[in-house]
């Protein structure tokens, strides 16, 4: 089956306002970015993004936050983007704060079929015990506190511990981002890029490919695989326009010479 539509719109073109979806990518490294802007320029509202964190002021994730169009986030950490810090901060932007560990796997379940799973991390913690602040009202007290999670205790080879219940992230919509992709979805992340992609892909009921370098099914080595089409819906070529990358910090250190 030939899943490759021509342009980012048709690739969104069934993101419907308050869906759950799912966004690949750590930073701005390995971002489906211009499936991203497709979402923005569609008009799409009150979505709930699940994302290793939000991008930065202006690109990624950011410019659904500029555009006020997320209501909700789960996410690893805040990171570089201050309108995500002051939105949350102010009562704007519901924040779902889980270990990065307990995210990935939370995703990885819900792609293969596991509803829930017991974990060591976070208990102890108000990850566990609840309280966390989701959401703050105006004046700054919080309006919506993360809920108590189950418990139970283990036999474990370091003996008897205990570990919290955490469920997958089951998500209607899935953006990634990959180097190599072939017609029917089978898809190639690139170092570093593969980052949170193939979870994202796996989790999603609709998994929609952005790729640098679209070729004919059977090109791609199968042990390279990473993301098998079975998980994909649809599939956009970049242009070589679209395959923009950016640094998300740079650092420079002094030669000793002149400036």
């Amino acid at each position: 089956m030939d899943k490759v539509v021509p342009t980012a719109a048709q690739a969104v073109a069934d993101l419907a306002s308050g869906s759950t979806v799912g966004v690949g990518g750590f930073g701005i490294c390995g971002i489906p970015n211009t499936l991203i802007r497709a979402v923005l320029d569609a008009g799409i509202t009150e979505l709930e993004v699940v994302s290793n964190n939000c991008g930065v002021d202006g690109w990624g994730l950011g410019v659904l936050l500029d555009g006020r169009r997320i209501r909700r986030i789960v996410a690893s950490y805040v990171g570089e983007n201050k309108e995500f810090a002051r939105q949350y901060l102010h009562g704007e932007l519901e924040v779902e704060l889980t270990p990065q560990g307990t995210l990935a796997e939370r995703l990885r379940a819900a792609g293969s079929g596991i509803p829930a799973f017991y974990t060591a991390t976070g208990v102890g913690t108000q990850i566990a015990d609840g309280g966390l602040p989701w959401r703050y009202a105006p004046d700054g007290t919080v309006s919506v506190a993360s809920p108590t999670k189950e418990t139970r205790r283990f036999d474990t080879a370091e003996g008897e511990k205990a570990f919290v219940l955490e469920r997958a992230l089951v998500c209607d919509y899935g953006l990634v981002h990959a180097w190599k992709g072939d017609r029917h979805g089978n898809l190639i992340y690139r170092e570093s890029a593969q980052n949170f992609n193939p979870l994202v892909a796996m989790a999603a009921r609709f998994t929609i490919a952005e790729v640098e370098e679209l070729v004919e099914p059977g090109e791609l080595d199968p042990a390279e695989i990473h993301t098998p089409g079975v998980y994909v819906q649809r599939v956009l070529a970049l242009t070589p326009e679209q395959n923009e990358k950016r640094i998300e910090r740079r650092t420079t250190r002094s030669t000793g010479g002149a400036p």
